[in-house]
């Protein structure tokens, strides 16, 4: 990205990932989408919790876990008994070199600082980060 009037700041984007952090739900949801708009699909997954009832109705389920990875930075936000858990850890070539459970605001404080440097070198995770934090 370029200095330009359009170019995202860090706190515009970490207050965009923060908006819904309240609802463990809306907020795993809208990250979910925001996420797998702004990157490749190698770069995201997303776990989810299927019940019978969800089976049988063709619905997809609750998200139970995100896991954005880019470069060696794996960001995984997952939910249990009803609450986040949020962790940044360090992997080469798929092995988790470290581990460290953080309070939701410095995940998403460290994820929006990683997504503004993939945004810096790929033009189409930039403008779906514009569009996150634009709110459409």
């Amino acid at each position: 990205m370029t200095e330009h009037d359009d170019a995202l700041s860090l706190d515009m984007v970490t207050a965009a990932l923060r908006a819904d952090s309240t609802d463990v739900a809306i907020y795993a949801r809208v990250l979910a989408q925001s996420l797998g708009e702004a990157l490749p699909s190698d770069c995201v997954s997303v776990e989810r919790d299927r019940t019978m009832s969800d089976r049988m109705r063709g619905r997809p389920g609750e998200i139970s876990k995100i896991v954005a990875r880019l470069g060696e930075l794996q960001m995984t936000l997952a939910v249990s008994n009803g609450q986040p858990v949020a962790e940044i850890c360090r992997a080469v070539r798929g092995v988790v070199l470290s581990r460290k459970t953080v309070p939701i605001g410095e995940w998403a404080a460290t994820l929006a600082s990683a997504l503004v440097s993939y945004a810096e070198q790929n033009a189409q995770a930039a403008q779906a980060l514009r569009k996150l934090v634009a709110g459409s």
